[in-house]
């Protein structure tokens, strides 16, 4: 089974250029979850898409960082945490990084 959450756009402090602190950029996240075989019938069988989400937001709320190569693995570490998911695949893409209409960002892949 695979969950996955596309297009979630979060504002973050993230950067390492000095124009880059004490301000909000755009981050578009997208996470894929590829869970250990299991019968699932109820929400309590799957991960809740909530749960990515959730997981984004609090690596935002705790300070800024310096790299989205970071935040990917913050975000990737906090998936495989639970138990049923054997790999994480978590792309993010940082628009307006480059001006004009270049979306620079990482991939980040992490199996057990």
């Amino acid at each position: 089974m695979t969950v996955f959450v596309r297009g979630l756009e979060v504002a973050a402090g993230i950067g390492v250029y000095d124009h880059e602190h004490g301000r909000l950029q755009r981050l578009v996240l997208d996470v894929t979850l590829e869970l250990n075989p299991a019968p699932i019938e109820h929400l309590a069988d799957t991960i809740n898409y909530e749960t990515v989400a959730d997981a984004a937001r609090a690596i935002v709320a705790a300070g800024h960082i310096g790299l989205v190569e970071t935040f990917a693995e913050k975000l990737g570490m906090a998936m495989l945490d639970d138990p049923r998911v054997r790999r994480c695949t978590v792309r993010i893409e940082k628009p307006g990084a480059l001006g004009g209409e270049a979306v620079p960002g990482c991939e980040l892949v992490l199996a057990r």
